[in-house]
């Protein structure tokens, strides 16, 4: 059991850690059991539940005749993939354990102790553990409209402010900042300020108005893209992630990247996923097919409970009416073997976060939501 309180000791004073680092709080999983129900319908994290790409899966197989070879520290096969399939320069393309991995590096990189970090309300948890573990100071912009906004982050930006960090879309909310927004956002922050992009999520979204930040990436030398496999691409359980980034700030990171960080397995079911660009659209049209279905029956059920709109694979319940509760509609998924995720605090508030699963999954929390509130 990982310990989750610094321990008591008699025997005299502790080796101190980081000053910023009691004020944190270890990350929470979805929760993934029930007690006494076997085979729950797991909600409660944003997977994809049509798993990998047959490719992706039959590629990882493959590598277990090569278990005892360090993996390929220059990443070149996966980068190579995502540059083709994206039409990006190879060469500012760094893969990492998880785009998480590569937060973390970006922050390292380029935050001193007592610089400020701009973060938009609903960005990825642990960009705010990398930061505060930093010895940085936390500025938060709210979100008023759900989704990034410029105005409240440039208001937060001080003369110490050394990055900016939003995901979009957001989580837990799926909403995106539009791409004219994301521009302004960029001219109007000084240049020696990184923005960093997460968009963990960007795979999911057909949208005219929608920009990952590619092409603020290729338009300077202060703007990162950070990516991921654990969401459309189904890899979720291999940690693989990547970053697109200007030439200076790609030389930075790869100066204190763990060379091997990346397992040969990852980086070989993430090429063949990539490269699967068939399979990863019939993932996302079936992803956006179910969340129009779902917006729809929610609409049936009457006024206190609302969709909230996802450009994501997941969507927000918003209960508006007081009689019934984000509590009770989760107590009554779980008795039915559903697990949703309740949203914490600095979220949302009133509202229950649902991963989209497959129909029959989605049928079923459907059901039980309108027994819900019809009692």
């Amino acid at each position: 059991m990982i310990a989750e309180r610094e321990p008591s000791s008699a025997r005299g004073p502790l080796p101190e850690p980081t000053p910023g680092l009691r004020d944190l709080e270890p990350f929470r999983q979805g929760k993934s059991e029930i007690s006494g129900q076997m085979n729950p319908i797991k909600l409660s994290a944003n997977e994809s539940h049509h798993g990998p790409s047959p490719a992706a899966a039959e590629a990882y197989r493959r590598c277990a005749a090569e278990l005892f070879r360090y993996p390929d520290g220059a990443q070149v096969e996966l980068r190579r993939a995502i540059a083709d399939t994206f039409g990006l320069r190879v060469e500012g393309i760094v893969c990492g354990n998880g785009s998480d991995e590569l937060l973390q590096l970006l922050i390292r990189a380029y935050v001193r102790p007592g610089d400020d970090v701009v973060l938009s309300r609903n960005s990825f948890a642990m960009a705010y553990v990398h930061a505060t573990a930093q010895g940085a100071r936390l500025v938060h912009a709210e979100e008023p409209q759900l989704r990034p906004d410029t105005d409240r982050l440039l208001q937060a930006v001080t003369p110490r402010t050394r990055i900016v960090i939003l995901a979009s879309p957001n989580n837990p909310v799926g909403q995106y900042l539009p791409g004219t927004e994301l521009w302004r956002l960029r001219r109007s922050l000084p240049a020696e300020v990184i923005l960093i992009v997460d968009a963990a999520y960007a795979d999911y979204v057909v949208a005219d108005d929608f920009e990952s930040g590619r092409s603020l990436v290729e338009a300077g030398s202060n703007t990162v893209m950070t990516r991921t496999f654990s969401k459309l691409y189904g890899l979720a359980g291999l940690r693989i992630g990547w970053m697109y980034g200007p030439g200076n700030i790609v030389y930075a990171v790869t100066r204190i990247r763990t060379p091997f960080s990346a397992s040969a397995a990852a980086m070989a079911a993430a090429a063949a996923a990539v490269r699967d660009v068939r399979y990863s659209q019939w993932v996302r049209d079936y992803n956006n097919r179910e969340l129009q279905r779902i917006a729809g029956a929610v609409r049936t059920l009457g006024g206190g409970v609302e969709f909230v709109p996802s450009f994501a694979n997941f969507y927000l319940l918003r209960f508006v009416d007081g009689s019934h509760t984000p509590d009770g509609a989760a107590a009554a998924l779980e008795h039915n073997g559903i697990i949703p995720r309740p949203v914490g605090a600095g979220g949302p508030q009133d509202c229950l976060r649902v991963t989209v699963g497959l129909s029959h999954e989605n049928d079923a929390v459907l059901q039980v939501l309108a027994e819900y509130m019809a009692a």
